[in-house]
């Protein structure tokens, strides 16, 4: 990780850790990353990457403060910091208060927030809440919530990136997430991919787990449609 800059920021008295990688030149805009449960992985850092070598300025969050060893604790981690919808937030208000905070991106830079499963739940919260932030992707997140949105609240672009085939988001959560954007009034695009699972964006992903598959066409079509979307969003060419 000799790219990334460490970020020590706290959610009260828990200490965490961003994650942050530069561009080259003035960044486009600044990209919040939410990671997986399993807190920044591989796969996620390399997102990261690819998004500073495009222009942006990429900041990873830190969901705990320490890394998980196993699924088991992470699932024992994730259980803490989402034990209530407050709690949950809170943590990643902390982010986001994290990145407007670093030099480079004060108060002129627009500021988009990006996550992969429970990542892609975290970036819908933020939206749900009315975080003033240009645009939010979702990448195989979850998408139920203990707090909906309300009419109005939601202030930014959505795109959810789903895979349609994937048994932690059945149907019945897409239908009711959708029924839940319009009642908002959000601004929002879902693409789903046919046979396609949880994690598709992950080539490392546990083969053991059979809710999880990598799929490389729905990772390339994702990836597209963030660009396509953050091209408009920030009027880049």
């Amino acid at each position: 990780m000799s790219d990334f800059r460490e970020i020590p920021y706290k959610d009260g008295d828990v200490a965490l850790t961003g994650l942050l990688a530069l561009p080259e030149d003035r960044p486009r805009a600044a990209i919040l990353v939410y990671p997986t449960i399993m807190n920044p992985t591989e796969a996620v850092l390399n997102k990261a990457r690819e998004l500073a070598k495009s222009g942006y300025l990429a900041f990873v969050a830190d969901f705990y403060g320490s890394k998980p060893e196993s699924m088991d604790e992470a699932r024992e981690l994730a259980g803490g910091v989402r034990e209530t919808p407050g709690s949950y937030r809170q943590r990643l208000r902390a982010a986001i208060r994290a990145l407007v905070g670093i030099e480079q991106v004060g108060n002129d830079l627009p500021i988009a927030a990006i996550g992969f499963c429970m990542g892609g739940q975290a970036a819908l919260e933020v939206a749900r809440e009315g975080a003033p932030l240009s645009a939010v992707v979702s990448f195989h997140g979850l998408l139920n919530t203990e707090q909906p949105a309300e009419p109005g609240t939601i202030a930014t672009r959505i795109l959810v990136c789903h895979g349609d085939k994937d048994p932690m988001v059945p149907r019945s959560q897409v239908m009711s997430f959708w029924e839940e954007m319009d009642r908002a009034g959000a601004n929002w695009h879902f693409h789903s991919y046919s046979g396609v699972k949880h994690g598709f964006t992950n080539p490392d992903g546990p083969a053991d787990n059979p809710a999880l598959g990598y799929d490389a066409s729905a990772d390339r079509q994702s990836w597209a449609a963030m660009h396509a979307l953050f091209d408009e969003v920030f009027e880049l060419n």
